[in-house]
């Protein structure tokens, strides 16, 4: 009897799932088929973009005989800022807020934004222990290595978001 009423309950989870509309997250679908991202010598979101990109990359100036990319994704800015926001009594900081800001913009190879210049900020808090400053250090990087692939994440969405090469 258990046995049927664990079936009965499974059948009706996945109907009610079906129904909503919940579907897994597919990879997006781009308006371009090659891309460019700069600069091409990033170690930050430029450099995660071009890694989640790698089927569809192609240099800016294309090598003789090449054609050069349908859309170039230019990260125009990225930095990452660290605020005070917490002290104590006696002046000791207790919280940071760090935070990452990405400017950027979408253009064809014949400079037709798709993307005007968009900045996207992200923040996290992060608490402060004199005692244990290695181990934030050690949070705080891997704090804005989250945000890193977040935002990276966001700009996929909005790059996806292109319908078409013309505006």
């Amino acid at each position: 009897m258990t046995f049927l009423r664990t079936v009965g309950v499974a059948l009706l989870a996945s109907g009610l799932l079906a129904g909503c509309g919940f579907a897994l997250r597919s990879s997006p679908n781009f308006a371009f088929d090659t891309v460019a991202v700069t600069p091409e010598q990033s170690v930050g979101v430029a450099a995660e973009l071009a890694r989640y990109l790698g089927d569809k990359l192609r240099p800016v100036v294309p090598a003789e005989g090449q054609t050069g990319p349908q859309a170039v994704i230019e990260v125009i800015q990225e930095l990452r800022e660290k605020n005070v926001v917490g002290l104590t009594a006696t002046g000791q900081v207790r919280e940071f807020q760090l935070r990452l800001r990405v400017r950027f913009r979408v253009r064809t190879l014949q400079g037709v934004e798709l993307i005007a210049p968009t900045e996207v900020v992200l923040q996290r808090d992060i608490s402060f222990n004199e005692t244990a400053v290695l181990a934030k250090e050690t949070e705080e990087i891997l704090l804005y290595r989250d945000m890193q692939s977040d935002l990276v994440q966001q700009l996929l969405r909005r790059i996806a978001a292109i319908k078409s090469l013309t505006p």
